[in-house]
């Protein structure tokens, strides 16, 4: 079982960058993949998640219109294409992949409560202004 991210790096506001997040040997066909980002000095936030069983999908507030979350089911990959970047979109983003019902209730679940979770080792967004 193995979760790989990449992507992430630096831009200047107004920007996009690309994250992808691949996901083999999942037990489960029920499962979910969500992004998480830390701000710093902040706790995780969930930005967005998609439950690949029905493409249930949840967007932060702050994020929503700008990072749609995109799926590459020949190599279960997860797209998180991430536009008109800010500077308050800076900070470490992880992608997480657990069943289905533990990453997304109505919107994406802590990730601390998240059990059972792979989670890779996260990448850098920084935004410049």
């Amino acid at each position: 079982v193995q979760l790989v991210e990449s992507g992430g790096g630096l831009v200047q506001a107004g920007g996009s960058l690309k994250l992808s997040c691949a996901v083999s040997g999942f037990d489960s066909d029920d499962y979910a993949v969500g992004w998480f980002r830390q701000a710093p000095g902040k706790e995780y936030e969930g930005v967005a998640c998609i439950r690949l069983t029905d493409g249930t999908t949840f967007y932060a507030n702050s994020v929503k219109g700008r990072f749609p979350m995109s799926t590459d089911n020949a190599s279960n990959t997860v797209h998180l294409e991430m536009n008109s970047l800010k500077p308050e979109d800076t900070g470490i983003y992880v992608c997480a992949a657990s069943l289905g019902s533990q990453v997304l209730g109505d919107q994406c679940r802590p990730l601390s409560a998240i059990s059972d979770k792979l989670w890779g080792q996260g990448t850098q967004v920084a935004v410049s202004s």
